[in-house]
């Protein structure tokens, strides 16, 4: 079931409309590996998470890393295929969005994120 996150930090702004979660270890293998590129509003919440690659992605995308209280911890911009991250220890999960979607939101480091379940 999809979550609607927003940012607390900036009013309430929508971030993202449509948030997939991949909390089972399966889901958390596989991320975004497969996809074309992700839509404008869609993204992937990684739970648990303190780093990511990009191996064999075929698009940019850009990551908030998130404490347990949903801080952001760490925010990477239109990261690249075949990169990858460091580990963020203070880092619980990643919200995975489009290349842009954090410039275009306002999103910075220290902003507290909020998901809403949908439906």
């Amino acid at each position: 079931m999809p979550y609607l996150v927003t940012n607390q930090s900036r009013g309430g702004a929508v971030v993202a409309p449509r948030v997939e979660e991949a909390a089972r270890w399966g889901l958390r293998l596989k991320g975004l590996l497969g996809r074309a590129h992700l839509e404008p509003g869609e993204g992937l919440h990684i739970v648990p998470c303190s780093s990511i690659h990009m191996f064999f992605m075929r698009f940019p995308i850009d990551v908030a890393f998130l404490d347990p209280a949903g801080r952001v911890v760490r925010a990477i911009h239109a990261i690249k295929p075949w990169r990858a991250t460091r580990v963020y220890l203070d880092a619980h999960s990643a919200l995975e969005l489009e290349a842009g979607a954090l410039v275009r939101t306002g999103t910075e480091e220290g902003d507290l994120l909020q998901f809403d379940r949908l439906g």
